[in-house]
């Protein structure tokens, strides 16, 4: 029985690092809700220094795997008290491609709201900024940060280089930003965040996404400047039935966005509809299930549209957050639906279809999984 546990163990341990030696697509990360533990610690008791906040009221929490629904939104609170400050939002964004570099995540979407704090003197536009700058900044790794269709690609950064079977290749990711609306926002904020979206066009923001408190606002107040978007041509991802709301999900699904988030709580005739409009959607199993947005793992919708071939990416919606990587939730496909190591690669190299940069980015990108194949023997 130990012989046997043992073997258990070491095969556990050789998929893990056979996901994180992967490369990956990352196309629904929130900014704030993928801030290192570490980092929040540090950043919390600076707070708790200055009486902002009272330090063990957060610190359990900071320091817990596996939250509880209640903990994540008492971090919650804790991202946006620390996001009011300039250079927190640098080092935070700094951070997170890091993060995701170091698990070979080759291509990442980052979403983020723009915030407006006249107290701190941060404006949207500042904010983003903000972001921006902590991007440039990274040195562990190439950022590639800007579309070809608008200017040069920038390598921003020389880094070390890494080997694979002989060839020396520089560790590259490339970063995308998406500005969120918050479902919080008037119609006259959220039209504000789109013409931000085209005024850093160039900047490397690429879309819109819808996101927020899932019971909050109502769809008519966000269409107007969804509409704006889609008029300008700016790429649109909207999260979706993150709760049972027939109008909205209907709303939504009419409206077509080139992708779509979690979509967990659709009828019969909406999981139709959607599979007939063929949206890639954005899996997120991990966050569904610590929500409730899925009943567990087994009963997750990703094995009903995986097995009818609907068009998917697996994401980590807030992978601090939720204590996950991108890493571990294809390790989690495989545990748990039995997905064999050539469709695991198969269904990251699918994702390169669903990204929002362009067709430049798109070849690369296709290039990376191309090289990729011939450093994974059992993939063919």
């Amino acid at each position: 029985m130990d012989a046997e546990m043992g073997r258990k163990v070491a095969k556990e341990k050789e998929m893990r690092e056979w996901c994180v030696a992967l490369p990956k697509v990352e196309l629904h990360a929130h900014l704030n809700g993928s801030v290192r533990n570490s980092t929040l610690l540090e950043l919390a008791k600076q707070l708790a220094d200055k009486g902002i906040i009272v330090f063990e009221d957060v610190k359990d929490v900071i320091m817990k795997n596996g939250r509880s629904l209640p903990e994540c939104f008492k971090l919650f609170d804790l991202f946006h008290i620390l996001t009011t400050e300039h250079d927190t939002v640098t080092r935070i964004a700094k951070e997170v491609v890091e993060d995701f570099a170091a698990e070979n995540v080759v291509y990442l979407e980052i979403r983020t709201t723009p915030k407006n704090n006249e107290a701190k003197g941060m404006t949207k536009r500042s904010y983003m900024d903000a972001v921006i700058k902590g991007l440039k900044a990274v040195e562990a790794v190439d950022v590639v940060l800007f579309d070809s269709n608008s200017r040069t690609n920038d390598t921003l950064a020389c880094t070390p280089t890494i080997e694979f079977d002989g060839d020396t290749m520089k560790k590259r990711i490339y970063v995308r930003l998406l500005l969120s609306i918050d479902r919080r926002e008037t119609t006259s904020a959220a039209l504000d965040t789109v013409n931000l979206a085209l005024e850093l066009k160039d900047q490397g923001v690429i879309g819109i996404d819808l996101s927020g408190n899932p019971v909050v606002g109502e769809w008519e107040t966000y269409l107007p400047a969804l509409q704006h978007a889609k008029e300008l041509g700016i790429p649109i991802t909207i999260h979706c039935g993150e709760v049972a709301n027939r109008k909205e999900i209907q709303a939504v699904l009419d409206f077509c966005p080139q992708r779509l988030g979690h979509v967990c709580c659709l009828n019969d005739a909406e999981w139709k509809k959607l599979k007939s409009l063929m949206i890639p959607v954005e899996i997120c199993l991990t966050s569904n299930v610590m929500t409730g947005g899925a009943p567990s793992l087994e009963l997750h919708h990703f094995a009903d549209l995986y097995n009818a071939k609907h068009p998917l990416s697996l994401c980590t919606d807030d992978c601090g957050l939720f204590s996950t990587s991108l890493s571990n939730e294809y390790y989690l496909v495989a545990a748990t639906f039995g997905l064999t190591k050539p469709e695991l690669f198969h269904l990251a190299q699918e994702a390169v279809h669903f990204i929002f940069a362009d067709e430049n980015v798109k070849k690369s990108l296709k290039e990376v999984f191309k090289h990729a194949e011939k450093r994974f023997d059992d993939v063919v």
